[in-house]
């Protein structure tokens, strides 16, 4: 019988819960609208009401015993994968036992990993990533999230904080940074980034880049050139077969990779880059509960 698991990706503004066979194979989803205030004790509350949802969908089908579950939470967690330490989108959330709470309410073993972490263990999986055993995920978003995969394993540090790719030093006198940096990738290539430089949105962009405007096909090779020499010193320090580009803003990549591309081969030696695959991601809005289901399958498959 196949071993089940369920995978959580809690969100500022939607949580979304997977039924997940060994195999990949989702058998049950459902997408709930994330409480207001989203407070540990509310957030908790619709988990379970929603995990109890599918159980009892999918008791006449008879597929298997659910194993554990594995969530993925907006901020940094514990090493042992059962504290979410801070998450700056969700209300009086900080040093959550989550793990804890989880399984009192459904006698189920629960481990939690950073949202970031979890889409790269889903692009590793079953997206992108799928054909290599060492791969750094960028999800360039409303921030920039990333995640270290090592051969085959998730590289989460040891204090579990390991992965912040988008918090790297680009330029020492650069925009402050919500981490106390200044200057981190971050700065240069979110959305929020975007905003600041251009007053505009990304899909704006795009479509402009699209009609042929100078200044927005322009932007787009700044852009590119500028994630390039960020991937650059991580490409040096991990020597990745494959980089993934995830997050919104994936979406214009056709605009943006090749400066990317040209620019790490401009800086990075032969050696260090040799057959790197740049790639975006193939999995979407689904890669965090993908990769949070992969994370209980790892943790607690029999």
């Amino acid at each position: 019988m196949n071993s089940l698991v369920i995978g959580i990706d809690i969100g500022g503004t939607a949580i979304k819960i997977g039924v997940f066979g060994r195999d990949g194979v989702c058998h049950k989803s459902l997408t709930v609208p994330t409480p207001r205030p989203a407070t540990p004790k509310a957030v908790i509350n619709v988990i379970e009401e929603t995990i109890s949802i599918l159980r009892k969908e999918l008791q006449p089908d008879n597929l298997g015993a659910i194993q554990g579950i594995g969530i993925g939470v907006p901020g940094p967690v514990d090493a042992e994968g059962k504290i979410s330490r801070i998450a700056i989108n969700l209300a009086d959330w900080q040093e959550v036992p989550l793990a804890e709470l989880l399984e009192e309410k459904t006698g189920l073993p629960v481990v939690i990993a950073n949202d970031a972490n979890c889409a790269g263990l889903g692009e590793a999986w079953l997206g992108s990533g799928s054909q290599f055993k060492n791969m750094i995920m960028l999800t360039l978003g409303t921030g920039v999230g990333g995640a270290i995969i090592l051969d085959g394993q998730l590289f989460v540090g040891h204090q579990g904080a390991a992965g912040e790719l988008g918090l790297i030093t680009l330029n020492p006198d650069g925009p402050e940074c919500n981490s106390g940096n200044n200057g981190s990738l971050e700065q240069y290539v979110s959305v929020q980034a975007i905003r600041r430089d251009t007053g505009k949105e990304p899909l704006e962009l795009a479509n402009l880049a699209l009609t042929g405007d100078k200044f927005a096909l322009e932007f787009w090779q700044n852009y590119g050139r500028i994630l390039g020499v960020g991937l650059t010193s991580l490409i040096y320090i991990l020597t990745p077969e494959a980089v993934i580009i995830g997050g919104g803003i994936s979406g214009a990549a056709k605009l943006f990779l090749p400066a990317a591309k040209a620019e790490i081969e401009r800086r990075v030696l032969f050696s260090s880059h040799l057959n790197l695959q740049l790639l975006t991601a193939k999995l979407g809005n689904q890669a965090g509960i993908v990769g949070a289901g992969k994370l209980a399958l790892t943790k607690f498959s029999e």
